[in-house]
Order: structure tokens, then sequence, then C-alpha cells
């Protein structure tokens, strides 16, 4: 057994070694690949070190679950100051999760009120879908393709990408997808009467960061009430100040039925999360002594994710970081469109607030024929992550690619970023792309391996 303190002090190539050995090996090697299995050591606020001594720039920001930034200091006093309560004892009512339901309440949209804390978005996801079943007595759930929900079974079978999807089947029954951003295909969905609720995220995160016109939201809270259809808005990463705004949905001054929230709601220190209801939603879920007991977690709620929510909240609100994500996120933008307008690999930029993706252009010409395709497909897969390399190995950046669509590498800073710290990012874009013309310059120098895959050598 190795100790806490022993652990503390092991190198690199030590943790390297135990992931291989006990954790995912397949991922190890992945992630060696690109150098990005640095043992990092310290965090505070956009900036981490790791083992070297070297300084990078987080721009990754957890997906979406450091908008305060590492280690916020406030939220870790307020952990300390509970230290000596019992973190869960079932039988009683948690203190420190009322006053955080209570809070919760006070910022959210519209008639919600009702909460229940889980650990992780996927938990609050779950939980959202079994308080539309038992509402509404109708099976079906309708997602959006594109879409990420989570990868656990129900989150997983409205997730909008097949690859993480056929391995697992079946899944799910009664999930269907109708194309985000589409209106009449959500009507006629919905017109057959069996929905039981609509789930979307008001802006695709892992999809690539699209984001849908303006009205959409709105549209889809009057369609799923015309056909009694519960509106879910998955807000776990677009969330608590990230888009400019508290919650994403109030772009459009939607009011969803049930909200799910997670990754930022504990200040990136703790497990938690949570979805969110209204009195008329809940009482009919669980409303009564027969049925109160039907959705338990164990760790949910407890004393010190509690503590964190409550701290962390205190200071999005106190800092203003949604004003200031959406003042720096248009500051961002700008430089990036900059950037498109003079490097021709950059295809588009996307975003609001802090929330912005860069997708890529994928390769033409002879090579791309000759390759017989390769090239585009691996490009597809692997050029966000070569530019994100890139930003780490060399410029001392953190970034990655978005799930769904890897030619797409997010940038999803904490809140608390300056505006010095994102004219780093843009130097240090600007000068990849000035180095490397085409993504098979940039993967011969970055990996060998991406370039065998795309001529098929071993």
């Amino acid at each position: 057994m190795i100790t806490l303190d022993e652990a503390l002090n092991l190198d690199r190539k030590s943790i390297i070694d135990l992931h291989r050995e006990y954790g995912n090996t397949a991922l190890v090697s992945l992630l060696g690949m690109l150098n990005f299995d640095k043992l990092f050591v310290k965090a505070e606020g956009v900036k981490v070190w790791d083992s070297d001594g070297n300084l990078y720039l987080d721009f990754l920001g957890g997906y979406g679950s450091l908008n305060t930034g590492h280690n916020h200091p406030y939220v870790i006093e307020s952990i300390m100051k509970v230290k000596e309560r019992p973190n869960f004892l079932q039988a009683s009512l948690p203190a420190l999760a009322g006053v955080l339901a209570n809070n919760i309440a006070e910022i959210t949209p519209g008639d919600l009120k009702h909460c229940f804390f889980g650990n992780s978005g996927a938990e609050a996801v779950e939980g959202a879908l079994k308080v539309a079943r038992i509402t509404t007595g109708k099976p079906a759930i309708i997602s959006t393709g594109g879409s990420f929900h989570g990868k656990t079974m129900g989150a997983l079978s409205l997730t909008g990408r097949e690859k993480y999807q056929q391995p697992f089947k079946p899944l799910v029954p009664s999930c269907d997808k109708v194309p985000f951003n589409d209106i009449e295909a959500l009507e006629e969905r919905l017109k057959k009467q069996d929905v039981a609720a609509f789930i979307v995220e008001p802006i695709q995160g892992e999809g690539g960061i699209i984001i849908p016109d303006k009205g959409y939201l709105k549209a889809v809270e009057e369609l799923c009430h015309k056909y009694g259809a519960l509106f879910i808005a998955d807000e776990i990463q677009t969330g608590l100040g990230r888009t400019g705004k508290m919650f994403a949905c109030e772009w459009d001054e939607a009011k969803p039925d049930i909200m799910c929230i997670a990754k930022s709601i504990s200040g990136g220190i703790m497990p938690a999360s949570l979805f969110i209801t209204t009195e008329e939603i809940w009482n009919k879920a669980y409303g009564s002594k027969e049925k109160c007991l039907l959705h338990t977690t164990t760790f949910g709620g407890n004393t010190w994710a509690a503590a964190a929510g409550i701290a962390a909240l205190e200071v999005i609100i106190r800092e203003n970081l949604p004003q200031k994500a959406l003042e720096l996120g248009d500051y961002l933008l700008g430089e990036l469109n900059r950037l498109k307008e003079k490097h021709g690999l950059i295809k588009e930029v996307r975003g609001r607030g802090l929330l912005i993706g860069l997708e890529f252009e994928e390769p033409k010409g002879m090579l791309d024929k000759i390759s017989g395709g390769a090239l585009t497909k691996a490009s597809q897969e692997y050029f966000g992550s070569l530019v994100a390399g890139e930003l780490q190995n060399k410029y001392g950046i953190i970034t990655a690619y978005t799930l769904n669509n890897p030619n797409v590498i997010r940038l999803e800073p904490p809140l608390i970023v300056t505006k010095e710290e994102i004219d780093q990012v843009i130097t240090a874009l600007d000068k990849i792309f000035t180095e490397n013309k085409s993504f098979l310059k940039l993967a011969v120098k970055s990996s060998g391996s991406i370039i065998s895959s795309v001529f098929g050598r071993k």
C-alpha cells in the first residue's frame, strides 16, 4: 500500500506506471502520444504548475467546472468551517443542503423551486428523466443530434454520438432524437403525444459549441407545454455565468420545467450536482410519504459539497462573473475572428461568453486524394488534439477538443481570467497557424502515429 504522504511525492513516471498497470491502459497511451500525461502539482485561479516547475494557463476549465477558478480560497475556507460536522447522516435533514437549495431557487429562472442533489452531471440528468416519466406517465424522452448528456445508461441513451452508444446497445427504450435547432422536427415528434420530456443543452458543448437561433429555447418551452411534455434544460456546462448570464436559457427568456446543474456548482472543489423543478412537478413525482424515497443517493447534498456550493454561488454573484464572462468573451471572440481572417486553417469561430469553439478546415488537394480521403478522416479526429498539444507543450496553455466533434477545440477558461491571459492564447494560436499551414505539417511534427494511420502503415 502507498500512503498519502508517499503518493504526494511520486514522480511523473511513477504515476504513469500506476495508471498503466491499474487504470485505463489505453488512455495512458493515448495521452502519452501528445505528451498530455504531465504531472500537475499546484493550481491557483487560471494557473497550474507541473512537477518540473513549468507554468500553464488553464483554458479548459474542467469543461465548465472551474468558473471560479482552481482552489478559490473563499470556497476552500468555507469547507474548512464545516470540517467537524458530520458529512452525511441519512437519519437527518442536512442543514447546508437546505440552504443551498434555497439559494439555487433564488437564482434560477421561472418557478423552479425543489432540488435533488447528486454527485455528477449524468446523475442530475438521470434524476430529471425519472421525474419526467413519473410525472407525465409517458414513456418517450426526446433529445437532439450532437448532444451530450453523460455516459450512464439513461444519459447515454440521449447523447447524440453513435460512437459512445453502439458498444452498449440495447439502450434505454423510447429515447428518440431530433435535429438541434429544428423546431419543426421537434413539433412533428411531439404530435405523437407520448413524450414525457424534451432535454436540450442551451448551447451544445461537446457537439462543437453550437448556438441555436434566437428564440429557439422559448419556442421549445411553448411547444412542450402545448403537447403535454416537460422541457428539461441541461445547463451542466452552460450554467452559473459561463455564457454571460447566470443560465444560458435566459438569453431566450426561456423557463424550463426541470433544470440540470453540476460542474461549477461546488466551485470545482467537490463532486456535486442537482436537478431543480417546480413545486407542481415535484409534488406529482415525490410529494407523498409513499413516493418521497423513490429516488435517493448516498452522498448527494453532503455537508462538504453543500458548503462549497453555498460559497461558490457567493463568489459568482459577488464578483459578478456572468458580466465578466460576457465582456471577456466578446473580446476573445473578436480576437479569434481576427485570426480567422488571417489564417485559412480556421473554418469557424463560435461561442457566447467564455464558452467558445474553434473549428478547423479539413484537408483539400492531391495528398488527400492519394490517401483515399484518409487525411480528411484523420483531420476530423485529430486536428483539434494536435492544436491542443501544441498549445500545451510549446506555449503552456491547456485546452482540449469537443467530444462529439474532435475537429473543434474549446476555449473555456475560468471566468476570473484576465485580458492579458487571453492575449497570451491569441499570440500562441497565431504562431501555431503561422508555422503550420496544414494539418499534415502539424501531424508530422506532432505524432508519427497519426501519419501512420493516414497512410496505412503500422
